[in-house]
């Protein structure tokens, strides 16, 4: 039987186990998917055991995205360019990292049939997906991007990664078309404690937590009129792309998918 995983720290809220199961069961794949919490220094010996094909293959999750690339044979050019990987597969002898993240969001925002051409975007946070979803909205067409990080150095780095980035000092808001929470603030209830003005019911909160359901961001967003969207769409579909790298087979995708992942 293959061994999968998702690696990540922390990583009890992650579903992918659920989801990847259910569609290995589907398709009568015999292999078994878990997660597993790493600390830095465990992530070199975990994909070596992937190089040895002790384990298949892996998904990464925060805050490991980047920290796999040097321990990586090759990267796809989406990986390359955001120098971020949740996907690693083993081909013909080198461990390969892939972006499925940029598909995901892709997919999500298309879903929600919310036209993000030319509009401006505000980003929370500079780490984990965010290069993913800036590479993502770049192709897209939006108008403008910007980014806002309690530690501004990061923000800074991702402006060495594309061009035309905007800047904005964490508590600083202003007018935008969507604000994505692309921070961890959320996962066990926090509260970004930012004061969101009303910009109007034609605008988007979008999260890319998808457990819990609803966080306090979208709970704001909610109560001040905006469209609210989870990360669960992203999620569904990030998982396909992986589990079509792993097996080449694309997997179903219905209500039964996302009604598996609301009985958590």
């Amino acid at each position: 039987m293959k061994k999968y995983f998702v690696i990540g720290n922390p990583i009890d809220h992650s579903l992918s186990p659920k989801l990847h199961n259910w569609w290995l069961k589907e398709n009568n794949i015999d292999a078994r998917y878990d997660k597993i919490k790493l600390e830095d220094h465990e992530i070199k010996n975990f994909i070596l055991n992937i190089k040895e094909q002790k384990i298949a293959g892996c998904n990464v999750t925060v805050p490991f995205k980047k920290t796999v690339i040097p321990f990586l044979d090759k990267l796809s050019p989406e990986a390359e360019q955001t120098q971020s990987v949740n996907t690693i597969t083993f081909d013909n002898g080198d461990l390969v990292g892939h972006n499925t993240d940029i598909a995901g969001f892709d997919t999500a925002i298309k879903k929600l049939n919310f036209n993000v051409k030319g509009k401006k975007v505000l980003i929370l946070g500079a780490g984990g997906v965010v290069p993913s979803i800036i590479f993502a909205l770049k192709n897209m067409h939006v108008q403008e991007i910007t980014i806002s990080n309690r530690t501004r150095e990061k923000a800074e780095n991702l402006r060495d990664l594309f061009n035309n980035l905007k800047i904005l000092e964490w508590g600083n808001l202003t007018d935008f078309h969507m604000i994505i929470n692309a921070t961890s603030l959320g996962l066990n209830n926090e509260i970004i404690n930012l004061d969101f003005p009303s910009f109007g019911n034609d605008k988007l909160f979008y999260d890319v937590i998808y457990n819990p359901h609803e966080t306090s961001f979208l709970k704001i967003g909610k109560e001040l009129g905006y469209i609210t969207e989870n990360g669960k769409t992203m999620f569904v579909y990030q998982a396909l792309e992986a589990f079509k790298l792993w097996h080449k087979i694309e997997p179903k995708v219905n209500t039964d998918t996302f009604k598996l992942l609301d009985h958590d």
